[in-house]
């Protein structure tokens, strides 16, 4: 079973994106935002694809706010995860956003929130996961 790592700072949003991974897409998941854990679990191979949350209003790492662009930056600089595959998750949607996360963190997809579509959104981590 593929895992998938939650890394989001509101706990309902979590909780919705763990009900219709589970549900609908028969994936194991995982929750965090503590950015240590998010890097173990990363480099442990304990993760098949990472949805991460670009504005983590807690999250800190080595006594710095960190937000999802500088983790997904990490992970991709980092030679054992670079091949992770990271899904921004994100409410900032406004026109341009979603180029410039992406150019900006260097991750495999994009997602705003609110998921409306939960099939669409599904089928969009199974594609990356290469699940048909």
């Amino acid at each position: 079973m593929k895992t998938v790592l939650i890394v989001e700072d509101d706990l309902i949003n979590a909780r919705v994106f763990a009900k219709i991974l589970t549900k609908r897409g028969g994936l194991d998941v995982k929750h965090t935002e503590n950015v240590e854990e998010v890097m173990q679990i990363a480099q442990a191979g304990e993760a098949d694809i990472i949805l991460m949350d670009v504005s983590l209003s807690r999250s800190v790492y080595q006594g710095k706010a960190i937000d999802g662009i500088k983790i997904t930056q990490m992970l991709k600089a980092d030679p054992q995860t670079a091949n992770l595959p990271i899904i921004l998750v994100t409410a900032h949607a406004m026109e341009g956003d979603r180029e410039n996360f992406l150019k900006q963190s260097g991750a495999d997809g994009y997602i705003s929130k609110p998921v409306v579509d939960h099939q669409q959104f599904v089928e969009q981590i199974l594609t990356l996961l290469s699940i048909p």
